[in-house]
């Protein structure tokens, strides 16, 4: 490909990536850009870019690695992300960095490729273990070490082993698994009070999520012009991701994500309210709100995302206010969701409503939003508003 362009922040932040070219070791190499300004423009400046490199190509830097016997872990993951990584979602490429410096850099992360055997990888991970380290986080790290010492013996022409690849992890037994919790009803409904009384904004996103089970990264892309009043139901059709410091919004984490689903009136008059306070604080800035402005932005007019961390920062400050145990996290009340309806719809239902990727199947049988993912988000709706199904009060 000559060149690619992608959306790195809002609005209209584009990097453009023109092909220059393999250096020696067979490496792809590329030149980066920052352009700011509509996407017809960023396509011409592409364009113009391409354009010049095919007519006097830029000459292609070198590196410095060579691949052979002294080539270390540090080596194949540092050529990895050179030459990789921009492939990966943000979010993807800070997990892999923290991983590699905690865990690998200043361990096996020296050690040469061609010196380490599966075994001495297969006592890695059991140190791993236990030092008490999450089956999680092991089985990521040979993740990224398999990825990295197969490329190695890719770029080496076979030359280099991939010592990892028959590796296998340790048993983590019942005991050792620590389980995301569901919260209680009397923890959320503490959360949504506590919430009521720090800001707007954080209360009705907190509502939202008890209320659909969305996650986090998509109720931060959700937009005004994806929330319909009037069949209250939400479309869900992108995430917002953290990329060094800023937000970035990307497609869903599968395409099963791609949804809408229905919401009960309680929710739908709290986004109503949000929408009113959100228009009145653009109006005293003179930046208008649009139904392209996403609905919990924390900028006057709503023209950027929020922040996935800070949100997160401002759940753990909601969650000390309530009172409620540090096992609880924002990602708790999807699973509050999906317990709550285990016993209202089927199983299939419940998995579209939450995007759950082997459910993909189950809309095709089903309409947009059906009568099951109503009376889910009636059910929900009653419980957060302590009152029957009926709609009135215990």
């Amino acid at each position: 490909m000559a060149g690619s362009m992608r959306l790195v922040a809002s609005p209209d932040t584009w990097e453009l990536r023109v092909y220059l070219g393999r250096d020696s070791s067979g490496k792809v190499k590329h030149r980066y850009l920052r352009f700011r300004g509509p996407k017809r423009q960023a396509e011409r400046e592409l364009a113009r870019l391409v354009s010049e490199q095919e007519a006097g190509p830029e000459p292609i830097v070198e590196s410095g690695l060579k691949w052979n016997s002294s080539t270390t872990i540090n080596d194949a993951i540092s050529a990895w992300q050179a030459n990789g990584w921009d492939d990966l979602s943000p979010s993807t490429t800070r997990r892999y960095e923290s991983i590699w410096k905690v865990h690998i850099s200043e361990t096996i992360g020296k050690r040469k490729i061609s010196s380490l055997t599966t075994y001495q990888i297969e006592q890695y991970y059991r140190q791993m273990k236990t030092t008490g380290l999450a089956e999680a986080t092991v089985r990521q790290t040979r993740a990224i070490l398999n990825r990295a010492c197969r490329l190695a013996r890719k770029w080496s022409g076979g030359v280099l082993p991939n010592p990892v690849a028959d590796s296998e992890l340790p048993n983590w037994s019942i005991a050792d698994e620590n389980p995301v919790r569901s919260p209680s009803l009397e923890e959320v409904q503490r959360l949504i009070s506590a919430s009521n009384q720090i800001d707007p904004r954080m209360a009705t996103m907190v509502r939202l999520v008890i209320a659909t089970g969305m996650r986090r990264g998509e109720a931060c892309a959700i937009r005004w012009c994806d929330f319909n009043p009037d069949d209250r139901t939400i479309a869900v059709s992108k995430s917002i991701v953290g990329a060094k410091g800023q937000a970035q919004v990307k497609s869903p984490k599968t395409r099963a994500s791609i949804r809408k689903v229905a919401i009960d009136q309680g929710t739908s008059e709290a986004l109503e309210d949000l929408r009113r306070i959100q228009k009145e604080l653009a109006d005293l800035s003179d930046c208008p709100l649009t139904s392209e402005s996403y609905i919990f932005s924390f900028a006057p007019g709503g023209e950027t995302p929020p922040y996935p961390d800070s949100i997160s920062h401002n759940f753990m400050r909601l969650r000390k206010l309530a009172g409620v145990p540090a096992d609880i996290h924002l990602h708790s009340l999807r699973h509050f969701q999906a317990t709550m309806l285990d016993s209202v719809i089927s199983e299939k239902q419940k998995q579209s409503r939450l995007g759950w990727s082997n459910s993909v199947m189950a809309r095709h049988y089903t309409d947009s939003v059906p009568e099951e993912d109503r009376r889910a988000a009636l059910h929900i709706g009653s419980i957060l508003d302590g009152k029957d199904e009926s709609g009135s009060s215990d």
